[in-house]
C-alpha cells in the first residue's frame, strides 16, 4: 500500500482512547465503587448495547431524542444506542421480574453514548455507573440512594462533596398552583440549567415560557433558605402538607438529621433533573472544590418507568455516576494519583534455553500476589531496564546459567540499585514482598 493510500487513524468529536494509565485509573474507579455496592447488598447485571429504539425512546422525551443514535440495521430494525442505563434496566426489569425477585437491588457499569455537544468532562461516548433498587415505594429506599451516593464518592476521594436533594411531586403540585403543568417539562429543563448560565438567563428563559410573574414566583419556589427546615417550611406553606412529596422530604431530612450526617446534604427545590421519567426525589451532587464541573452523581425516583414494559407496579429509585466527569474533576484535583504500575517485578530474559524457569519464576511470584511478567526475549539488559522504567515497575529478578543451575536467582531493586544474590525461590517472593511493602 503507498504512504497516500493508508487510512488516518482518527475517531469521531466527542470520542477517545484511553491509554493504560488512564484506563488503570477507570478500571480502578469502578472496583472501589463495586466493593461499596456489595456492602449495601447490591448485585451486577449488564444489558446489551443496542435496544429497539421504541424501547429506548418510549420514556426519553423532547431533547434526549435528539441526542440518540439511532439508525436501521441490516434486518431493516428501527434499533438505538442506549443513552442512559435506566431506561434498559426498566426493560430488564419487565423480562426477568420473575427471576430476581423484588426488592432488588442492582448496580451496572458500562459505556453509553449521547449525541451532544462535548465540553469538559462530557463526551459523545462515556461510561456510567448505575445503582438502583426497584420494587419499593419507601423512604428507606431514597435515603438508602443518597447514602449509597455518599459512601461511593467518598470511597474515590471526593470527601467535599455537596449532595443535593428534592423532589418532583412537589414541584409539579407547585406548577398545578401555577396553571402551569402543560409547560412542566419546559419550566423544569430551564431550572435544571441554572448552574450553568446563572439566574438572570433562566429567569429569561421562565419569562418566555410562564411569564415574568410566574417567573418570579418560580425563582423564590426554588431558593435554597438558610437550613433545611426552613426550606421544608415554605414549601409546606406554598404546596400545603397534604402532598406526598413533602411527607418523604420530611421522613428522609428526620433520617439525615437522626444520623448525624445532614451536614452533607441539603434539601434544594431547584434540583429538578432534566428527564421527565422522574416521579418523586431527585439527587444531585458538586464537588466542593470543583461545583462549577457539574453534578458527578445524579438521579432519583421513578415510579412509572417500567410501565412502559409491564402491567405489574415497579416503583424504582437509583443514581448514576457518570465516570469520566468524575476521572476529570478529580484529575483537576489531584485526587486520582498515579496510575498503577502494570506489574511490580520484571523478570529478565539472559538465555532462550532458561524460557521455561523465567515463566516458572513469574508464576511463583504471581502465585503468591505479586503482579510479575517475563520481558519476552533476549535484548540487551540495558533496554530490558528502561522498559522496565518507563513502565514503573520497581523490581527485577536476573536469572542466568549459573544461577539457574544453582537453583537460585538475583533480585534487583530498581529504585536503589540494590541487588539480592543467591535467593532461592521461597526467599524470592518474600523479598519481592518486603521490598514493594
Amino acid at each position: 500500500m503507498r504512504n497516500d493510500e493508508l487510512i488516518e487513524p482518527r475517531i469521531p468529536k466527542g470520542f477517545r482512547d484511553f491509554l493504560p494509565e488512564k484506563e488503570s485509573l477507570r478500571l480502578g474507579l469502578v472496583r472501589k465503587l463495586q466493593a461499596v455496592f456489595e456492602r449495601f447488598g447490591f448485585l451486577p447485571i449488564d444489558t446489551p448495547v443496542l435496544e429497539f429504539a421504541e424501547v429506548l425512546l418510549g420514556k426519553g422525551g423532547g431533547e434526549t431524542d435528539k441526542e440518540v443514535y439511532r439508525f436501521t440495521d441490516h434486518g431493516g430494525r428501527d434499533v438505538a444506542m442506549r443513552f442512559d442505563l435506566t431506561v434498559p434496566f426498566a426493560r430488564f426489569m419487565a423480562a426477568h421480574l420473575s427471576e430476581v425477585g423484588l426488592p432488588f437491588r442492582r448496580w451496572h457499569a458500562a459505556k453509553v453514548w449521547r449525541g451532544e455537544n462535548t465540553q469538559r468532562g462530557r463526551y459523545r461516548e462515556f461510561m456510567q455507573v448505575d445503582f438502583d433498587i426497584v420494587g419499593t415505594d419507601s423512604a428507606s429506599a431514597d435515603l438508602e440512594i443518597l447514602l449509597l451516593m455518599k459512601e461511593s464518592l467518598a470511597a474515590l476521594g471526593a470527601e467535599r462533596v455537596s449532595i443535593r436533594y428534592a423532589h418532583r411531586g412537589v414541584f409539579n403540585a407547585f406548577l398545578a398552583r401555577l396553571g402551569l403543568e402543560k409547560a412542566s417539562v419546559d419550566v423544569l429543563r430551564a431550572i435544571d440549567k441554572q448552574r450553568k448560565i446563572g439566574t438572570e438567563k433562566t429567569r429569561e428563559l421562565l419569562a418566555l415560557i410562564a411569564g415574568p410573574s410566574h417567573a418570579r414566583d418560580i425563582l423564590d419556589f426554588i431558593r435554597v433558605e438558610q437550613t433545611p427546615a426552613l426550606t421544608l417550611t415554605k414549601l409546606t406553606g406554598i404546596v400545603g402538607d397534604g402532598v406526598e412529596g413533602i411527607q418523604r422530604l420530611a421522613h428522609v431530612s428526620s433520617a439525615l438529621e437522626q444520623m448525624d450526617i445532614a451536614g452533607s446534604f441539603a434539601l434544594d427545590p431547584s434540583i429538578t433533573r432534566g428527564l421527565d421519567y422522574y416521579t418523586g426525589m431527585v439527587f444531585e451532587s458538586f464537588l466542593g472544590d470543583l461545583p462549577d464541573i457539574g453534578s458527578v452523581c445524579s438521579g432519583g425516583r421513578y415510579n412509572e418507568l417500567a410501565s412502559l414494559y409491564t402491567k405489574q407496579h415497579l416503583p424504582g429509585v437509583g443514581a448514576s455516576i457518570g465516570v469520566d466527569r468524575l476521572m476529570a474533576a478529580m484529575e483537576e484535583l489531584g485526587l486520582t494519583g498515579a496510575g498503577p504500575a502494570q506489574g511490580s517485578v520484571l523478570v529478565l530474559f539472559l538465555e532462550d534455553r532458561l524460557l521455561g524457569r523465567y515463566h516458572e519464576i513469574a508464576q511463583a511470584l504471581r502465585g503468591a500476589g505479586i503482579a510479575a511478567e517475563v520481558y519476552p526475549e533476549k535484548k540487551k539488559l540495558a533496554v530490558q531496564f528502561a522498559y522496565a522504567e518507563k513502565k514503573g515497575i520497581p523490581l527485577a529478578v536476573v536469572c542466568g546459567e549459573e544461577e539457574a543451575a544453582a537453583g537460585v536467582a538475583t533480585l534487583k531493586d530498581l529504585r536503589s540499585r540494590e541487588s539480592f544474590e543467591g535467593l532461592k525461590p521461597a526467599d524470592l517472593t518474600g523479598k519481592a514482598r518486603e521490598l514493594l511493602r
